[in-house]
């Protein structure tokens, strides 16, 4: 019986020790929280995408405590006003706007009018991949038709799908430029043509008829630059092969 007790008596005896020296262990290997961090941490999505140019939301929330004076408050591009306000409160600072951002595919070859895939000889287009699609974590794009499709309400512009895509042919935007082009092909016009029957042709009609000098042909497909353009849509009546977008303006 003897022997029961010494047994109990030293394991309760190790367990003692082993409590003191963990409780001693945390308070002295123990990182220090920086509280103004955790609270901003708090605000963000936790897309961890990438888009305020920091690895992650942790970092992003590390730099603003660390150096509030100089990292924008409004980076996180998927939280948006919301979020760059909360972090705006949070730091004691005025608000700012957030920008809405949304992504583009630049390829309209849809609804039949691009060649079969496994015959074009069209370098430049989407190749349904599928990648913008996996790498997307809000679930704004699907494939339709061939083509990866933006859905412009589930859309955060984070530019994730911008990055993953092989052919380059994603950008982002501010949804309030409603006009982008459906093409990135860099042949001819003539050679598109016959590969794809919606892509661009370098005509040249929609540079002629922008009144703001928003369109220029770069590399045989046009190019709208999104600070210049007004939204009239002048271009795209004026394109001969449809390939010009004008989104809604609630879309």
């Amino acid at each position: 019986m003897t022997i029961y007790i010494d047994a109990l008596l030293l394991l309760g005896t190790v367990a003692a020790i082993a409590g003191i020296i963990l409780t001693l262990a945390s308070k002295f290997m123990a990182v220090p929280v920086n509280e103004t961090q955790v609270k901003i941490r708090e605000c963000l999505p936790g897309a961890n995408c990438g888009a305020c140019g920091f690895a992650g939301c942790d970092d992003y929330a590390q730099a603003l405590a660390d150096d509030p004076d100089n990292v924008p408050l409004n980076a996180c591009i998927p939280g948006g006003a919301d979020t760059a306000s909360a972090i705006a409160e949070v730091l004691g600072k005025e608000a700012v706007s957030a920008e809405k951002m949304i992504a583009r595919v630049h390829c309209r070859g849809i609804d039949g009018k691009r060649c079969d895939k496994d015959d074009s000889d069209c370098q430049y287009g989407c190749t349904a991949c599928g990648a913008c699609k996996n790498a997307c974590a809000f679930g704004a794009i699907d494939i339709i038709d061939g083509v990866a499709v933006v859905n412009r309400v589930k859309c955060v512009g984070c530019g994730a799908c911008v990055k993953a895509c092989p052919n380059g042919i994603i950008d982002v935007d501010p949804a309030d430029a409603r006009v982008f082009v459906g093409c990135s092909s860099q042949d001819k016009g003539a050679d598109t043509h016959k590969v794809c029957t919606a892509g661009c042709i370098a005509c040249g009609k929609c540079v002629n008829t922008c009144k703001f000098d928003a369109v220029q042909l770069i590399d045989n497909h046009a190019v709208i630059d999104p600070e210049k353009c007004r939204n009239c849509g002048m271009c795209a009546k004026a394109c001969p092969v449809n390939v010009i977008v004008v989104m809604p303006k609630n879309a």
